[in-house]
């Protein structure tokens, strides 16, 4: 082993057991520079000499951009799922069967906590990790082996010099903690993309992308929970889960519950405590700790007979409403506010909820000063479900929706037919300015780095831009002379700005800001359209024949180019060279061979991944659905679809597809 190669697997070495003890231990003992200083200096080492390249190196986790199918695996032992119980008394009767199968031999009873994610079955071989599997039907499930590698808590190599066997298999739950669920649905939010419901269909989803770099980004954490494998050198689980803390692993923290009363109290304890944890829970989970008797008892076609979940009651919380602020959006829509005493649900703590309008506000009865509840759980975000009028105060007066905007003093407009009151003041109303400019910078828009909000209010207040064409006539000397800026900042926005020119034209449509165009519909816009100058020249007419466009969305793209700013806003971007029609070559890839189809896409494939074959839907003028009706007209359907889905398509007569029927239907 030579000098270059010692060096590699030292800082290998080094680098995993400071991925353990920050994201595993949460105790670093180095800086993050210092940590950045020891990853860059193995990753220039792996470029230097790729002969010693390792797909398990801590310079892998940053994951791969490049498309990849998940291929289908058998579970060696099958996934099953537990059985659930509510109150107390079914946990008795789940113990007292126990004992009955044992034919009366007392049992030890373990109580852990359940994690609200997605299962995963990871697989090691001498201390390495060969495989990750998702629970999938519980027979077989996808290889997403490139993803979990991105885990940080997951263990890529185990410590040298440990006792671990040969082979095993470890199972756990994939989580998104909820820091990263809230980022990443305040980007969402941002996007106009759908939000996810909660942490566990965040994790869920991340897990199945096909773009491992952006799991990587994600935030995906995970907890193990049990230990399968052949002679394992175990008698309990509390053992095994111990050997798994010590191997690199990171597990919750199990309690021998001697009785009853035990659990009872071990209940009552975490329906408190969990609230503190950083990630989703939905409950607790309750095992016969000797592993001969988990065998003795085995299990039915479902579950294990030798464990139990307990789901804990949604979370609901009573605090005092401080004060209603009235927000303004990029569109101009008032969102009413909810400022709270500062309350604590899953895991965080919640000071505002959304009141969404002025209807939602009288429906709720809510008056200044009230106690009223909230909830999040498996919610997106707080919400207020109810209010306390038992605790309200005397004199207290209903809660007055605002008549004017709360910038810039211009009276409000209600949408015909909506719930909304909007500030109609488009060009002189500060947040609507520089909300349209954060839109436009965003990174399924125009995707400029370095311009977040506070970037585009400081650009905004130093009159650098007041619209988004402002941003193509910045220069470095102008960014520089900003409070606190670094030239490498400034360096970065420029060649973020000078990347988006050539940004395709679907996403420089969506980049405008035209109210009620979002990501789906500036794509069928421009498949259908092909170039500005027809899209603010169609009358709304013909824009309400092209699929997917309504009246409303088709009088919406009239009436914004009817304003003569933001033509000019479309010129000098067109000046400044930013793409104003689709490419020749897109266009030569485009069909309406699928012209009007509603098509369901469910499973996994072997020739395309799924992401790709939307693709293939939308270029060829069908449209993606997400669930089976009557108004499908074909369910392209993969491997392991569920078996719920084809007969609701059989039922219904929809045509079933595969691959190969797909390819020959667009060729």
């Amino acid at each position: 082993m030579d000098m270059f190669q010692m060096r590699i697997e030292e800082l290998r070495k080094q680098l995993n057991e400071h991925n353990y003890n920050y994201y595993v231990l949460n105790a670093p003992v180095i800086s993050d520079q210092e940590f950045d200083a020891l990853m860059r200096e193995l990753q220039d080492l792996e470029e230097s000499y790729p002969q010693y390249g390792d797909p398990l190196s801590p310079t892998q986790r940053v994951g791969s951009d490049i498309n990849k199918a998940f291929k289908q695996v058998t579970h060696e032992r099958p996934m099953m799922s537990l059985a659930n119980s509510y109150n107390i008394d079914e946990v008795q009767d789940f113990l007292r069967r126990a004992q009955d199968g044992l034919g009366g031999e007392s049992c030890e009873i373990v109580g852990e906590m359940k994690y609200d994610g997605t299962s995963i079955s990871v697989t090691y071989e001498n201390g390495r990790m060969v495989r990750a599997v998702t629970r999938g039907d519980g027979t077989q499930g996808d290889d997403v082996t490139n993803n979990v590698i991105t885990i940080k808590s997951v263990p890529l190599q185990l410590p040298d010099g440990m006792d671990y066997p040969e082979k095993f298999e470890v199972r756990g739950e994939i989580l998104l903690p909820w820091a990263s669920f809230e980022r990443l649905n305040e980007e969402r939010q941002f996007n106009e993309e759908p939000l996810f419901a909660n942490p566990r269909n965040a994790a869920a989803g991340t897990l199945k992308l096909q773009n491992s770099a952006e799991v990587a980004r994600r935030g995906l954490d995970a907890y193990f929970y049990f230990m399968l494998g052949d002679n394992l050198p175990f008698e309990t689980h509390m053992e095994s889960i111990e050997a798994l803390k010590k191997w690199g692993f990171k597990t919750g923290e199990l309690t021998i519950l001697k009785s009853i009363d035990s659990v009872k109290d071990f209940i009552d304890h975490w329906d408190v405590e969990r609230k503190k944890l950083p990630v989703a829970t939905d409950g607790l989970v309750f095992k016969i700790n000797s592993l001969r008797q988990q065998l003795n008892l085995g299990a039915t076609a479902k579950s294990p007979r030798w464990a139990i979940a307990y789901k804990f009651a949604p979370e609901r919380e009573c605090t005092k409403l401080h004060s209603v602020s009235f927000e303004v959006g990029r569109s101009g829509v008032i969102t009413p506010v909810a400022n709270l005493e500062p309350v604590l649900l899953s895991g965080t703590i919640v000071k505002r909820a959304s009141l969404h309008n002025e209807d939602v506000i009288r429906s709720l009865d809510i008056h200044d000063g009230d106690m009223v509840y909230v909830e999040k759980g498996g919610e997106i975000i707080p919400k207020i479900v109810g209010v306390d009028t038992k605790q309200r105060q005397a004199g207290a007066q209903p809660l007055q929706f605002v008549k004017e905007c709360p910038v810039c003093g211009t009276p409000l407009t209600r949408i015909e037919g909506e719930a909304a009151w909007v500030c109609p003041n488009k060009w002189t109303c500060p947040p609507q300015i520089y909300g349209r400019i954060e839109h436009f910078v965003g990174r399924h828009m125009m995707n400029i780095d370095g311009i977040g909000e506070e970037m585009a209010i400081t650009l905004y207040n130093a009159d650098l831009v007041k619209d988004v064409a402002d941003l193509y006539d910045l220069t470095f000397e102008q960014l520089v002379s900003l409070d606190r800026f670094q030239e490498r900042s400034a360096n970065r926005i420029l060649r973020g700005i000078e990347e988006s020119k050539n940004v395709p034209f679907e996403r420089v449509i969506f980049a405008l800001s035209i109210p009620f165009v979002g990501e789906t519909t500036a794509k069928v816009l421009a498949r259908n359209v092909h170039n500005i100058d027809t899209l603010m020249a169609m009358p709304a007419e013909q824009l309400a024949t092209i699929n997917e466009i309504g009246a409303k969305i088709a009088e919406s793209i009239v009436e914004f180019f009817a304003v003569d700013k933001n033509r000019e806003i479309v010129e000098r971007l067109r000046a400044a060279g930013l793409q104003m029609a689709v490419s020749e070559e897109e266009l030569a890839s485009h069909s309406d061979k699928l012209a009007g189809k509603k098509i369901v896409i469910s499973g996994v494939f072997t020739q395309h991944s799924r992401e790709e074959y939307k693709a293939m839907i939308e270029k060829n003028g069908g449209k993606n659905v997400s669930s089976i009706s009557g108004s499908t007209d074909y369910v392209f359907a993969g491997a392991n679809m569920g078996p719920a889905k084809l007969e609701k398509a059989r039922k219904l007569g929809i045509p079933i597809i595969d691959e190969a029927q797909f390819l020959a239907m667009i060729e």
